[in-house]
């Protein structure tokens, strides 16, 4: 072998050794930002909530590979362990029943953080117990926990397990109270709990849902489609596998609606394309199923047009809740826009 060649060898081994170094070394960096979000989540939210952290349990992890190692071989069909917050406002009463939120969080790997502080703030003003689970593939947990990831496929169940702890654990719960509510990534899995476990919740919000994984796939960039092709994921893309595609998208579910839900969305969502959830809305309408719906004009924020602090946001936000409290009635709903606000951001 030439000298030029030893060289070349030896630069690629050296690049592939630090991007593994620098990629082991993010999961650590993850971990650290997780603790730091963790603190201000009570410095946030504690003064309206008691907030517990807690460990359960959801299905084993999908596409798990044997390592020919017979000790851990024997576990593979294990439960996997996921993290969940729960905010119980501080002016909850013993002997009353109360409406429950299961809150799943955005992103392909997204996790709960304090971005969705003012929500929960709003939800607690309300007297919701609120549960937001870090499902399967959140960041902040290490490596092992990241690559468990399975977009559209147990992670639904992982909030299922969200819903269901909330109604076994707590005798204030009351059962034929508790919704869902999500965005975008948290969207889809809400519209999934909602046509898969109908029986389970009393309505659900989606707002900017993923609709159809692999529609989402042919807009989306070739990094986004990476994360499905992964080895450790569904490993394939939806050319490949369409079945596979279709039994993560809600599209596939629409047939099975039969609980109250809103959708929202805008026409210049720059993550979720309006396109992408104008077929859920289309799906569901060709089974003649009774839900809301709105599609915005161009909005402030584009992706998260309701999710920031401006007043016209909070104002569809609280269309939201006017629907929420339709259907679950909490104890002290909003009266206006004002006593909102007020509960979000202190003053208005």
């Amino acid at each position: 072998m030439k000298n030029s060649q030893l060289i070349l060898l030896a630069t690629v081994l050296l690049f592939c050794a630090l991007t593994a170094q620098a990629q082991s070394a993010r999961h650590d960096f993850d971990k650290v930002d997780k603790s730091l979000e963790d603190v201000l989540m009570y410095e946030k939210i504690g003064d309206v909530a008691y907030i517990s952290k807690l460990r359960l349990t959801g299905p084993a992890k999908a596409n798990v590979k044997p390592t020919g190692n017979a000790f851990d071989d024997q576990f593979l069909g294990n439960d996997l362990v996921f993290r969940a917050y729960v905010f119980i406002p501080k002016t909850t009463q013993q002997n009353r029943k109360y409406p429950v939120v299961v809150f799943p969080h955005g992103g392909i790997h997204g996790t709960f953080a304090t971005g969705y502080a003012p929500f929960v703030r709003e939800l607690m003003a309300q007297g919701y117990l609120v549960i937001a689970p870090d499902y399967r593939g959140s960041t902040g947990y290490g490596k092992g926990f990241y690559q468990a990831i399975d977009y559209g496929g147990r992670e639904n169940e992982d909030a299922l397990a969200c819903a269901k702890y909330m109604v076994n654990s707590y005798e204030i719960v009351d059962p034929k109270r508790v919704a869902i509510v999500g965005w975008s990534h948290g969207g889809m899995i809400a519209l999934m709990n909602a046509l898969q476990f109908p029986d389970t919740y009393a309505c659900a919000f989606a707002g900017v849902p993923v609709s159809d994984v692999s529609y989402r796939l042919e807009y989306m960039d070739s990094s986004y489609s990476k994360e499905f092709s992964a080895s450790y994921h569904i490993g394939k893309l939806p050319a490949e596998v369409p079945q596979e595609y279709a039994r993560r998208s809600p599209v596939s579910y629409a047939k099975h609606l039969r609980i109250p839900l809103l959708i929202n969305t805008t026409e210049n969502d720059d993550d979720v394309s309006y396109k992408e959830v104008s077929r859920m809305i289309d799906s569901l309408k060709a089974y003649n199923k009774e839900f809301e719906y709105k599609i915005y004009p161009p909005m402030p924020g584009a992706h998260i047009f309701d999710r920031i602090d401006t007043p016209e946001a909070v104002d569809i936000r609280y269309q939201t809740h006017q629907f929420l409290a339709r259907y679950l009635s909490p104890p002290t709903p909003f009266r206006s826009v004002k006593d909102m606000r007020r509960a979000a951001y202190y003053y208005y």
